[in-house]
């Protein structure tokens, strides 16, 4: 990436406020997607464009990836860090038994995951080929790679998006654009989390750090066509290996 590269965010709540700390801390120009006063707000305090647009809707998505080009000179690097999986009251998280469910707990959990994936690929992969190229990083969990009971809702969705990476990948490969999984399997420091590491209900190095995330990205976002990396999973120490 000749230049200043530059980095652009969809979700910059906790993680992706961290991204934009880091990256422009480091000399990347930066820019995140988000939809709330509050939140375009916190972007412009990281000393980043804010840029108003659902993420989830292909129009608003491809305008801002647009606009953050023309403010930004670049696009780079894309990274998708939103989660859109709010279960309902009472409802168990991940879906709950699949016995249970009704069509509307899929909509909910794999639908919502998988049709985010695809908008943010597809709409991604447009603005890159404007540009001659770049690398489009989408995050994930451990849903991505494994099903564990009560879950399976939650974990068809991010099966569907790990599914849609890898065929953007293939596809990709000619035109130097690099679709890219991003697995954070496991908690990530927020504080929310702070607050558990502090009573003691979750141990330090079953934690993953934004600071990890970020040097996952710089790797992703920097690597030469003679080794390539397309799927990459942060896992703490502090947990068993589970093999996907």
């Amino acid at each position: 990436m000749p230049g200043m590269p530059t980095l652009v965010v969809l979700g910059a709540r906790n993680l992706g406020g961290h991204l934009l700390e880091r990256f422009g801390a480091e000399g990347w120009k930066t820019a995140a997607v988000a939809r709330s006063d509050d939140t375009l707000a916190a972007i412009r305090a990281h000393g980043a464009v804010a840029l108003r647009a659902d993420g989830t809707d292909p129009a608003q998505l491809a305008q801002a990836l647009a606009d953050a080009r023309a403010e930004l000179g670049t696009l780079d690097v894309v990274v998708n860090a939103m989660s859109v999986a709010v279960p309902e009251p009472g409802e168990p998280w991940g879906g709950g038994p699949l016995a249970d469910a009704g069509l509307a707990t899929w909509e909910r959990w794999s639908a919502a995951i998988s049709r985010m994936a695809f908008v943010f690929l597809s709409e991604g992969a447009r603005a890159l080929r404007a540009g001659g190229g770049g690398t489009l990083i989408q995050m994930t969990n451990g849903a991505a790679t494994r099903a564990v009971p009560t879950q399976g809702p939650i974990s068809a969705g991010h099966q569907a998006l790990r599914a849609l990476v890898r065929s953007a990948a293939e596809e990709l490969r000619t035109e130097r654009i690099r679709p890219c999984l991003l697995v954070a399997d496991g908690s990530i420091l927020s504080p929310k989390i702070a607050a558990r590491l502090a009573d003691g209900s979750l141990a330090e190095d079953a934690v993953i750090t934004p600071d990890a995330i970020a040097d996952a990205i710089a790797f992703l976002a920097g690597q030469g066509d003679g080794g390539l990396t397309y799927e990459l999973v942060l896992r703490p120490r502090g947990l068993p290996w589970l093999p996907s």
